[in-house]
């Protein structure tokens, strides 16, 4: 290990989680000298902490050596407030600096920051949550939280979107929404009466796990009637260069939310990673708004036709010699061929053959997180799926695949749940939805795209996701589980079916699928909490 003198050491020690070990965490510094110091770090031929001394704390253009000299500092441990008397225009200078050296995007990977956005639309949190690589997003559930809170006006907490609000269909808009969440929260009390009478609380199960589970089959039976208007929160981690291109997109966006909602993250991130999101408001930037705005075909007029469809999962297209691919890729790490001379000897090869490779590659899987190797990436499904915007919301944020959406509206009818006929409140389920449709059909003849916030998530969506086998393996385990939401559940099932009708050889390998279906989906999921919740307070003697 590299040593320091007593006063080096002192200067070092606020800003790294230790001076004695090989793996060490940054603390105390703002995300832009973070990313310059490993954009720096990459080309020198010191020490991350030599490199963070000699051309950081001891560079005055940044400002380090004047937070330590002013004794602010404190003892240096996480959190000691380095981040707020550091500069960070200087340090931004400097960032730019450093960057004009390297001139490559993926510096901008080298820092983050956490952002919250909230009273966004579930509209938005879409649109937002297309970003796929370098953002983590967590969203507000429907599933877990009742949306039955007025605002400090009183009124219901939707968004007004603005060209709708000013238009002839204001009305209509405001009126529709209303109502939806009107028979939302008239239905809160009534259907959680019915939930609970049909799972009376048994003695071994604790008030908490009783009640959480009844307000989460609530949840799940009424969140079809929230519109795609509905206020929610979100929160994001991200690094620069996801956020770059995510603003950018938004500027591109026709819906003013999206720009609105651009020129905000934008305005707060320059408070943390100012240097990450420039380029929005550069020639550069409005270039790549304007090659995103021209290459919507809505936008150049293309007419394309629609029909309705049934609720359900269709496998449209896959690999069909996925086993072929699978095992040359397979073996590739302990041959000496090319890919093609694998592939073609994969073609040959008995069946027999085939599948103890295969069944030697996947292993003996435990549980769900064993997922087989990379080799199971080089097989290919493509699935087309109409199901109710509700459950396309918790799917969308699978990020290791691709997804397309059709704009939401009201074409393939909706999804009206079993309990709510068995409950009698069908009547009022249906009303609700009609008034949606007819709100939806009148708006959507001038405005398709402002025309979605006003449809509830009942509705269903037509959406297409092409994945490999290694993900499928991932979704269908993890979204088939008993605890999840019954109409994703179906979905993932669906996908698994049509999977094992394809190829049942590689099928048969998902081990973890769960094709039951179940009265309370979280009752096993609360009652293992209460085991770990007894197990925590015995652990720490309470």
């Amino acid at each position: 290990m590299e040593t320091f003198t007593e006063e080096e050491r002192r200067l070092l020690e606020p800003f790294v989680s230790n001076m004695d070990k090989p793996i060490f965490v940054l603390r105390n510094l703002p995300e832009v000298v973070k990313g310059a110091l490993f954009s720096r770090y990459s080309r020198s031929t010191k020490s991350l902490r030599r490199t963070l001394l000699d051309e950081f704390i001891k560079n005055r253009d940044i400002g380090l050596d004047a937070a330590l000299a002013s004794g602010k500092g404190g003892s240096g441990a996480a959190g000691d407030g380095f981040v707020g008397i550091v500069a960070t225009d200087k340090a931004e200078q400097f960032y730019d600096r450093v960057l004009l050296g390297y001139g490559d995007d993926s510096v901008a990977e080298l820092a983050g920051a956490h952002i919250a956005l909230e009273d966004i639309s579930i509209i938005a949190t879409k649109l937002v949550e297309d970003a796929r690589i370098g953002l983590s997003p967590l969203e507000k559930s429907t599933r877990y939280v009742y949306f039955d809170q007025k605002d400090e006006n009183g009124k219901w907490r939707y968004y007004e979107e603005p060209e709708l609000a000013t238009s002839e269909f204001a009305e209509v808009y405001r009126g529709t929404c209303d109502k939806l969440f009107g028979t939302y929260a008239a239905l809160i009390p009534k259907v959680s009466k019915y939930v609970s009478e049909k799972m009376p609380k048994g003695e071994l199960l604790s008030e908490r796990a009783y009640e959480a589970t009844v307000r989460s089959k609530t949840c799940d039976i009424i969140r079809g009637l929230l519109p795609a208007s509905t206020k929610t929160n979100m929160g994001f981690f991200g690094n620069g260069r996801a956020y770059e291109y995510l603003i950018t997109k938004l500027y591109a966006d026709p819906l003013a939310e999206m720009r609105e909602l651009a020129k905000s993250m934008q305005t707060e991130l320059r408070t943390t990673i100012p240097s990450f999101v420039k380029r929005p408001d550069t020639p550069h930037g409005r270039e790549m708004q304007d090659y995103i705005r021209n290459t919507r075909l809505d936008a150049q007029g293309a007419s394309v036709p629609a029909e309705p469809g049934a609720e359900g999962v269709t496998l449209v297209d896959y690999d069909q010699d996925a086993e072929e691919r699978i095992i040359a890729a397979a073996l590739y790490p302990y041959s000496g061929l090319p890919m093609k001379g694998l592939l073609a000897y994969a073609k040959t090869m008995p069946q027999e053959m085939r599948e103890k490779i295969i069944a030697a590659y996947v292993g003996e899987r435990q549980n769900r997180r064993h997922k087989p190797g990379r080799a199971y990436e080089c097989a290919r499904y493509t699935f087309d799926i109409c199901a109710n915007y509700g459950c396309y919301r918790d799917i969308h944020r699978h990020r290791v695949l691709t997804q397309q959406r059709q704009v939401l509206g009201c074409l393939h009818g909706y999804t009206l749940p079993r309990e709510i006929v068995e409950s009698g409140y069908e009547a009022e389920f249906k009303e609700a939805m009609d008034a949606a449709r007819g709100a939806w059909e009148t708006i959507a003849k001038k405005r398709p795209l402002q025309a979605q916030y006003v449809v509830p998530l009942a509705y269903r969506i037509r959406w297409q996701m092409t994945m490999n086998l290694r993900e499928a393996f991932h979704f269908c385990e993890l979204r088939s589980a008993m605890q999840g939401h019954v109409d994703y559940r179906r979905v993932a099932q669906g996908m698994f079916r049509e999977i094992e009708k394809a190829q049942p050889n590689l099928a048969k390998h998902m081990k973890f699928m769960d094709m039951k279906e179940y009265e309370f989906e979280r009752l096993e999921a609360e009652k293992r909490l209460d085991s770990k919740i007894a197990e925590s307070m015995k652990k720490h003697g309470n």
